[in-house]
């Protein structure tokens, strides 16, 4: 099997910006990484992918681009490239030297039951400006074969632990704009699913109030009160009772229920439900995780780190405790699953999808003939 030399790109739903990174993989069970870094957007760029956000969810042909779509798309497609661009020049890297690049875009629209997923972002466009082949679309093959297109990292995150040489029931949980659950036990394959809401909430209502974007290291959320009584009408969701594997939208749920609360009690309680629901997974698991590991953009605020350790009954930690990067495990996990496009080996699987066998995904644009 060979080894790739791949770049990973991600753009979350919490819309803060382009993650780049670089990893040697065979899609499998070697696995290395090299340098990272973030781009952000700008405030504008934030404004756009907000409008393209309310146009998408209006959506019923995944082609489709009207209105402020295709100015966001081509933004979102020139963003990333821009942020390669500045990440090659950064770091010293040939273009030359790099096999694959794998663009997840960003998500506008989520609906499964549907079948509907649409992540905006031009991979036949990225891959002409780069000159290096672009790996994109990962998620529409598991949608049309019945899955739930979400999460598709697991594979990735089953070959962090064996290569961390972790043991037991491990779980991982990813809090982007949504929160997703990644489960393994020694043998088997990993169970995942979403779990709730990660940022979004929280972020949708520093943006409404204040102006910020996000509430950074859980600050304003620290000064409030968790309203109970808030949190369990939150926690009464139907989605809470469904077996997994199972994915959200990142409006699924509605902020209303803590529209009288202060801006402090309302963050508060949002950092709450987003700890909670995870918990609300618990029950649904084969075994209860001895050991839960926090990441993505969530890890970075200790407020809603210490409510999982509060609420959870297992031992929790962060990526960076056990190696691993909080900040970029993402954009790493695109990276790999590029990889295994290349290599034609399933990306979702019945157990973390719910798609009936395993698939595989993604959609090559080559900029360059197969070969070179």
């Amino acid at each position: 099997m060979s080894i790739y030399r791949a770049i990973g790109l991600m753009s979350g739903t919490s819309m803060d910006g382009v993650d780049v990174a670089l990893v040697e993989t065979d899609g499998e069970s070697s696995l290395s990484f090299g340098p990272a870094g973030a781009y952000p957007y700008s405030d504008a760029d934030r404004a756009l992918l907000r409008g393209a956000l309310a146009e998408g969810a209006t959506l019923e042909d995944r082609s489709a681009r009207p209105g402020v779509l295709a100015f966001a798309e081509r933004m979102v497609t020139d963003r990333h490239a821009e942020a390669v661009e500045n990440f090659l020049r950064d770091n010293a890297i040939d273009p030359a030297s790099i096999s694959i690049i794998g663009f997840h875009g960003q998500t506008v629209l989520h609906r499964p039951k549907q079948r509907l997923t649409i992540q905006i972002g031009d991979g036949p466009a990225l891959a002409a400006r780069l000159g290096i082949d672009v790996a994109y679309d990962f998620r529409a093959a598991d949608i049309a074969a019945g899955g739930e297109g979400a999460p598709i990292v697991p594979v990735f995150h089953r070959a962090l632990v064996v290569a961390g040489g972790l043991r037991g029931e491990v779980a991982l949980l990813n809090i982007g704009g949504v929160a997703n659950v990644t489960y393994i036990a020694d043998g088997d394959e990993p169970i995942a699913c979403d779990t709730g809401p990660g940022n979004a909430l929280i972020d949708d209502l520093m943006l409404q109030r204040t102006g910020a974007p996000i509430d950074r290291h859980g600050h304003t959320a620290a000064r409030g009160r968790v309203n109970e009584a808030a949190l369990l009408r939150l926690l009464s969701h139907p989605f809470f009772e469904v077996l997994p594997p199972k994915s959200l939208d990142r409006n699924t749920f509605s902020p209303n229920i803590i529209s009288n609360l202060s801006t402090e009690d309302a963050a508060a309680t949002l950092t709450a439900f987003t700890a909670a629901s995870v918990l609300r997974l618990f029950p649904h698991l084969p075994k209860e995780p001895q050991l839960l590991i926090v990441c993505g953009g969530g890890a970075r605020n200790p407020i809603l780190v210490r409510e999982l350790a509060l609420r959870l009954p297992c031992k929790v930690t962060t990526a960076e405790v056990v190696g691993w990067s909080s900040d970029y495990l993402e954009a790493q996990a695109f990276g790999f699953l590029a990889a295994r496009v290349l290599e034609g080996l399933p990306l979702t699987f019945p157990t973390t999808t719910g798609v009936p066998r395993p698939t595989t995904g993604g959609v090559l644009a080559r900029a360059r003939p197969a070969g070179d």
